[in-house]
C-alpha cells in the first residue's frame, strides 16, 4: 500500500526558467525513478519568503503531490539537501481527508476553467 505525500520546495529565485524546469524535472525523476508515482503538481510560481532565507527575500515555489513507499522520502529529502538551488523544502504524508480535500479542490479549480 503506498502512502500518498505532498512536497513544497523553494528554489534560489537566481535561476532562469530552463534551470528551474530542470530542477523540477531532477526531483519528478527521483520520485517516478524509485518506484513513486506522480498524482498532481502545481507551480506557484517566483513568490515572496515570510523571512530571508540565504540573504534572499523571494523563491520558487514548487509543489509536487505523489504517491510512493515511505523509505523514498528520505532519499527526496537527501537530495533537496544536496542540491544548491534549493533553499527549503518541506514534504508530508496526506491522511485520507487531505487527499479527498486536495482532489475536491482540484475538480473545483478544473471545473471553473472549463466554465471561463
Amino acid at each position: 500500500m503506498l502512502n500518498q505525500y505532498e512536497t513544497v520546495f523553494i528554489a534560489t529565485p537566481v535561476l532562469s526558467e530552463i534551470q528551474m524546469k530542470e530542477t523540477v524535472q531532477k526531483f519528478k525523476m527521483i520520485i517516478t525513478d524509485n518506484g513513486g508515482e506522480i498524482v498532481h503538481e502545481e507551480n506557484w510560481g517566483l513568490r515572496k519568503l515570510a523571512y530571508p532565507i540565504q540573504k534572499k527575500s523571494t523563491g520558487f515555489y514548487y509543489l509536487i503531490e505523489f504517491k510512493a513507499e515511505g523509505a523514498l522520502i528520505e532519499q527526496l529529502e537527501v537530495q533537496y539537501r544536496r542540491d544548491e538551488r534549493i533553499i527549503r523544502f518541506l514534504t508530508f504524508k496526506m491522511e485520507k481527508a487531505a487527499v479527498e480535500y486536495a482532489e475536491k479542490k482540484r475538480r473545483q479549480r478544473e471545473s471553473k476553467t472549463v466554465e471561463n
